[in-house]
């Protein structure tokens, strides 16, 4: 029987969500957690990969086991001996097709920033206090990425995958509703992400919008996808992964 946990986890205590040899991940502690309840070995799969430091407000990740699994208790269980920085949402059963990565149609980043030093949004927001950032033009420059791109040019160096082309289903930036008017939110929607790329988009944007580029040239980093030529990226500890979609 296949089961769909949705959970969310704070990732500063990770080095990603891909389990490796020598350092801890989210895909480890959850199914060390699982193989110690259902007294199996159990693999998860998860609906992608998130690099050391970044956050998901919402994940997906399946797993098989027996049938009948009392999914509430399971789900109370597992949040007893998790780490703190992860929390189960929900556990149900699902279809034996139901794929947490090779079924998501779309997924949501968002990246966040304030503008003044504040000691409460160090460890979950990008402390950006230039003295000019024009977010029209940041958005004006996010505009250019929306639509099915090679992104090479915001791909990790090396990285491993088989095309670096997404589509891109929207990017802009918003204030944060909170009264707030120093925080501000990047969001990102694509049918798929590169490793580091959404880090990358940020960086460069916001030499756009320190006037360091225009935000024309973002066309031509794309046309000649050349990763030296785009921004740095920004840190991993303000970026979220708020939401995967599938088909109903």
């Amino acid at each position: 029987m296949r089961y769909r946990i949705n959970l969310c986890y704070d990732g500063s205590a990770f080095f990603g969500w891909q389990r490796q040899n020598d350092a801890p991940t989210v895909q480890q502690a959850l199914e060390e957690a699982l193989s110690t309840l259902l007294k199996e070995d159990t693999d998860v799969v998860g609906a992608g990969r998130t690099d050391t430091a970044v956050n998901a407000s919402y994940y997906v990740a399946h797993f098989d086991s027996r049938d009948g699994l009392d999914c509430a208790d399971l789900r109370r269980r597992l949040n007893a001996i998790l780490p703190e920085q992860i929390a189960v949402l929900g556990i149900e059963a699902v279809q034996d097709e139901f794929h947490a990565r090779f079924g998501a149609v779309s997924r949501t980043y968002r990246y966040y920033v304030h503008r003044t030093k504040n000691p409460f949004l160090r460890s979950g927001s990008y402390l950006c206090a230039y003295p000019v950032l024009d977010f029209e033009a940041m958005n004006r420059a996010a505009q250019l990425l929306v639509g099915r791109h090679d992104f090479s040019c915001f791909e990790k160096t090396g990285a491993d995958n088989r095309t670096s082309i997404c589509t891109i289903a929207e990017a802009r930036w918003s204030r944060v509703d909170d009264g707030d008017d120093t925080r501000w939110v990047f969001t990102v929607t694509a049918d798929r992400f590169l490793r580091n790329m959404v880090r990358a988009i940020v960086g460069t944007l916001i030499e756009v919008g320190r006037g360091k580029r225009s935000p024309e040239s973002v066309a031509d980093l794309l046309a000649k996808g050349d990763r030296c030529a785009a921004g740095e990226s920004v840190p991993g500890y303000a970026l979220y992964l708020s939401d995967i979609r599938y088909q109903p």
